[in-house]
């Protein structure tokens, strides 16, 4: 830990969090963790006031605040990879900024960080204070991780997480556009716990997720991590081809011994059933050349607009 200035970095993706971010950064900067606290604010280009309320907060902080704008909306873990590479922290937790993770929980979690010589450590919640389709949501990403990323099964994959500084190092060197970062720490190490922790409902507003931003975090995690979708695609393509060629013998035995065969309907659901595959697959494959494409072309992972340092006067007290 003494390779590095702070103890712990706290990493806050900001978008629509004018009404809250104060109260969040005001009850972390009370907080007294082993070897110092920074915060990182990343203001994903918010149509709100939050680069407002963020500026001043970087004037009047009264421990070491660097505020980051995005010049536009890139999404939660563009704007967090963005918050790790200016965290200077021996350990590093990101979290929301709606104050459904309770501030106190953070120096727990550090702590078992610290004290465990974890690399990772998640959290999870007894009761989530999230909307049912939400919660719906999260557990399905959590059961197609289980199958595409290479996790410890049962390990809900959870925003609200502690990495040390080795993992941060290793997971910022990923500049493409699509990151999903649970992904890139299953890539790094094994090293990882979990522990329980508290979960209230949300302070003010509604919540930022539409089920488009869930679709989109889905796809990061199916084609930025795994073949696994691919292969599946050729699975999908072999039982068509063996559920024809069944249909064929059939057709050919009922023309020889029966009568002739009819029913357009059958032929016609035939064939829409084997174009649905067949536009899936092309689906899936074109998700993951579009994918390679624009990355090839240097889509940009994020475009920070402005940087506020931490003031001086912070840093010496």
């Amino acid at each position: 830990m003494n390779d590095h200035p702070v103890g712990l970095s706290i990493v806050v993706p900001v978008y629509r969090g004018a009404s809250t971010i104060g109260r969040l950064v005001e009850a972390v900067s009370q907080l007294k963790p082993a070897g110092g606290i920074e915060i990182i604010l990343v203001n994903d280009g918010s149509p709100d006031e939050s680069g407002d309320v963020c500026r001043r907060l970087a004037e009047t902080a009264t421990v070491p605040l660097t505020y980051i704008e995005h010049a536009r909306n890139f999404g939660e873990h563009n704007a967090v990879m963005t918050g790790l590479r200016h965290a200077r922290g021996a350990y590093v937790i990101n979290m929301d900024d709606d104050l459904q993770n309770p501030p106190e929980e953070l120096i727990r979690l550090y702590d078992h960080a610290r004290l465990g010589g974890w690399d990772v450590v998640y959290t999870r919640y007894a009761k989530k204070e999230h909307e049912g389709w939400r919660n719906l949501g999260s557990r399905f990403a959590n059961k197609v991780a289980d199958s595409l990323l290479d996790k410890p099964k049962g390990l809900y994959l959870s925003s609200f997480r502690c990495m040390s500084a080795m993992v941060v190092r290793e997971v910022t060197k990923y500049s493409g556009p699509y990151p999903y970062i649970d992904g890139l720490i299953m890539q790094v190490t094994q090293r990882i716990a979990s522990i329980e922790v508290a979960h209230y409902a949300r302070a003010d507003g509604v919540s930022n997720y539409t089920m488009r931003r869930l679709v989109r975090l889905w796809l990061n995690l199916a084609t930025n991590f795994s073949v696994l979708p691919l292969r599946l695609a050729i699975f999908a393509g072999v039982a068509m081809g063996m559920l024809g060629f069944l249909v064929a013998i059939i057709v050919i035995i009922e023309a020889i011994f029966f009568e002739t065969p009819s029913g357009w309907a059958s032929s016609m659901m035939l064939m829409l059933l084997i174009a649905g595959v067949q536009f899936t697959i092309l689906g899936v494959m074109g998700e993951y050349v579009g994918r390679a494409f624009l990355s090839a072309n240097g889509k940009p992972q994020g475009v920070v607009r402005e940087v506020i340092e931490p003031r001086e006067k912070v840093r010496g007290e």
